[in-house]
């Protein structure tokens, strides 16, 4: 029998059990983690897996196994089915692969391997199955938890297992984790592993980009997506590709043609390289394959421009996980646990998704059905059905891509209308993406574009510039606000006859007295992921550095202000032992409970520490002061060290999410600008009355949303620069489950199960 759960426990636990007599047994809440495919970052699942079965449940003594080598193991069975526990997935969400092995395996496939597959879990007492893998994997389980009860009865049959033991055994509860590079599954808007393979292929572009400038190349770069080419869209957008090719989107016929005229028309205008993407599954309207070096040979031989093939193959599935991606896989793997731990037998077989910010359960058939249907409308030349299938996020980014290239090559019919584009604030990377795009779109509209260097401080001295297509961003940005100056930049706007501001930046845009639309931090994500790649990439150097010195905790103080998403996020990315904010108030007593806590954890094998505060988390509590009191109290257990990782978070390259997202919202921006210039329009003038003629744009939980500055100044704390309400704050339950606190669960909102369909997949994503 299962020992009596705490008494302590019971009222913060939310979980609703099948308590019929069948399922009253500590195999009940044993889960099984299997993967049949492979993925970089999965190491948020088994921590949030270890993390709530032992702090989140009743049963505080099931145990949690892996079975390694993916179904193969669990048709071997035997020593492929371990135990695991707290220690056994510590220091890994940094690595990529995974530690418990992938293989395909054919046994699976037939009846007789999934009857010794349903033996091995009944020896084990499984009944909670975790699957991550792609749509045949994820069709494989669902098929094994139909034929479920068929197994049992076959098993008694054979005198394997006893009628009793069948009884006890006769419900498996299956949840599934899409890991794809190619983020092909229809349903969720990013995959586990997506987002760490477009950096892979973003590093290669930007380093051969350099190549290519110094010796006027022209370059063919052939990326991963048989049937899918989610990579080569973004990664196309993401680095200004002047070519693409995509299954679900062939080119019409004569492309070689007009492919070659857009490859001639941007060297004539002084470009120095080409850059040509390929997804490895690219066909033509009559499904022929488009090879890369048809492509290179057609470019030679056409043009005569030095060409050259670059093939990245499978350095796109390997490195260190993204921070994107280790977050992604501790959400869905938190969510995953918990929808096993509340799931009944009447519960479908479902796939824990990610729908703009928030995760969501979807039915498993539904979603690998639709991703079929997919295929079979590719197979059948429906192409356009196709791209509406995957979902609206990648028609979108289809559109802008080919709207990227129809404004380079087609004449435009000029309008009425001029628009000034300018950056406000600190630099954030991401800003570049939305200036190029909104550029370019306004210039395919056919509106007067300028774009201005520093500011409200160079619009108020006339630094106003006409932009061209090869623009990339406004030059330069100050934190002036227009109230300083606002006689001289009105002086301006009417010399310009500016008609609308685009203004690009962060907390200055809340104060900035105006018409147009703004893209800034005032949404649940801005476009800005350096700052926490940078992060996280410097605290997997300081876990190393403490790793190789036994007994060392590091204090180390992030970026934001007042804002603490930062620490929290880039906690959960590098598994913190704590991380203070100053959303989450804490006080002398918290800071001598995590002192204790890193004092018993320094009696384990996990002889390090690392403790993350926000620069504005508190007045007193300081970095130094932090640095002291863990010194002071941890003094002959462990020793401190101190580090302000400072302004290199605002350097380096943008991210691909980053180029992505920028590059949205910078078409969204401009078209949506297009608009209500049109809409209030009248007489030669255009009237910006309404409240709507301020907005701000970003993303609001599930999609792209336009928020008027007069509502946000209702929902915003102006003295320390913060929304009132953070949707982020959810993440912080997560982030001490995983660094192994005593929690309550209470607060934790579990992910609604949807459905997938024609209307929801049309429905635009930030993503």
């Amino acid at each position: 029998p299962a020992p009596s759960p705490p008494k302590t426990l019971i009222p913060k636990i939310t979980f609703s059990f099948p308590w019929s007599c069948s399922h009253v047994s500590l195999s009940f809440l044993t889960l099984a983690f299997t993967r049949s495919f492979l993925i970089p970052s999965s190491a948020g699942l088994w921590l949030a897996g270890q993390a709530l079965l032992q702090r989140g449940n009743p049963f505080t003594s099931a145990p949690l196994l892996f079975c390694l080598q993916g179904y193969e193991g669990l048709v071997e069975g035997g020593e492929n089915i371990k135990q695991a526990n707290w220690l056994s997935v510590s220091n890994i969400i940094q690595l990529g692969g995974t530690i418990i092995g992938s293989a395909r395996c054919k046994a699976f496939t037939t009846r007789e391997g999934r009857l010794l597959a349903a033996y091995n879990l009944v020896q084990h007492g499984i009944t909670n199955l975790c699957v991550i893998g792609g749509d045949g994997s994820l069709t494989g389980a669902n098929i094994f938890r139909t034929e479920w009860g068929g197994l049992l009865e076959q098993l008694v049959k054979d005198g394997k297992i006893t009628k009793e033991v069948a009884k006890k055994y006769c419900h498996l509860n299956i949840v599934g984790l899409v890991g794809s590079i190619d983020n092909d599954f229809c349903g969720t808007d990013m995959t586990i592993g997506t987002d760490s393979a477009l950096h892979r292929i973003m590093e290669v572009i930007d380093a051969i980009t350099t190549t290519a400038q110094s010796h006027q190349r022209t370059f063919v770069l052939e990326v991963m997506g048989r049937h899918c080419g989610y990579l080569a869209l973004v990664s196309a957008l993401a680095s200004g590709a002047d070519w693409l090719f995509i299954p679900e989107a062939p080119p019409e016929d004569g492309w070689e043609d007009f492919m070659c005229a857009r490859l001639g028309e941007t060297r004539s205008r002084g470009s120095r390289l080409n850059i040509i993407i390929i997804a490895e599954g690219a066909i033509d309207r009559n499904g022929k394959p488009i090879s890369s070096s048809y492509v290179k040979d057609l470019v030679v031989q056409r043009l005569g421009f030095d060409t050259r093939v670059t093939v990245l193959g499978h350095v796109q599935r390997g490195g260190t996980p993204s921070a994107f991606d280790r977050v992604l896989s501790s959400k869905m793997g938190m969510e995953a646990v918990m929808a096993l731990l509340e799931a009944t037998p009447d519960t479908p077989a479902c796939v824990v998704s990610l729908s703009g910010n928030q995760s969501v359960r979807l039915p498993l058939m539904e979603c690998v059905q639709v991703t079929k249907e997919v295929q079979k409308a590719m197979d059948e030349k429906r192409f356009e059905e196709a791209i509406q299938l995957r979902g609206r996020h990648t028609c979108a980014l289809t559109a802008a891509a080919v709207c990227a290239d129809w404004c380079c090559l087609s004449p435009f019919r000029q309008t009425h209308f001029s628009l000034a584009i300018l950056n406000v604030g600190a630099p954030a990377a991401g800003m570049n993406a939305a200036v190029r795009s909104a550029v370019r779109i306004g210039i395919s509209q056919g509106h007067t574009v300028y774009v201005v260097n520093d500011g409200f401080e160079g619009l108020s001295k006339g630094q106003v510039h006409l932009s061209c297509l090869q623009l990339g961003a406004a030059g330069g940005r100050h934190r002036t606000l227009p109230k300083t100056s606002m006689e001289k930049i009105v002086e301006n706007v009417r010399k310009f006859n500016i008609h609308s501001l685009l203004v690009v930046g962060g907390f200055e845009l809340s104060m900035t007295q105006g018409w147009g639309s703004h893209t800034c931090s005032n949404s649940d994500i801005c476009a800005n992921e350096p700052s926490l790649l940078s992060s996280a990439q410097s605290c997997d150097r300081i876990k190393q550095s403490a790793s190789g010195t036994k007994r060392r905790v590091f204090i180390v103080e992030t970026m934001g202000g007042y804002c603490g998403y930062l620490s929290t996020v880039t906690g959960i990315a590098v598994g913190a032992d704590a991380a203070y904010v100053y959303e989450d108030p804490f006080t002398i007593h918290d800071l001598k409970v995590n002192v204790e806590h890193l004092t018993e954890k320094m009696k384990t094998d996990i002889q390090r520490g690392l403790v993350l505060r926000n620069e504005k988390c508190h007045e007193h509590y300081t970095t130094e002061f932090l640095y002291n009191l863990y010194s002071s109290e941890g003094r002959g257990i462990f020793d401190c060290r101190i580090n302000v990782l400072g302004h290199l978070q605002q350097g380096g390259a943008p991210t691909p999410f980053d180029r992505n997202y920028g590059t949205k919202l910078g078409v969204k921006a401009m078209l949506w600008m297009s608009e209500k210039l049109q809409e209030a329009y009248r007489k030669g003038r255009v009237f910006a009355n309404s409240a709507d003629s301020a907005c701000v744009i970003g993303l609001r939980k599930k999609m792209v949303a336009f928020s008027p500055v007069t509502e946000l100044k209702k929902v915003t704390d102006f003295e320390h620069r913060l929304p009132q309400e953070q949707w982020w704050l959810n993440l912080r339950l997560m982030l001490k489950m995983l660094a192994n606190y005593q929690i309550s669960l209470t607060e934790y909102i579990s992910g609604k199960m949807e459905h997938v369909t024609r209307r929801t997949l049309s429905i635009e994503k930030g993503f």
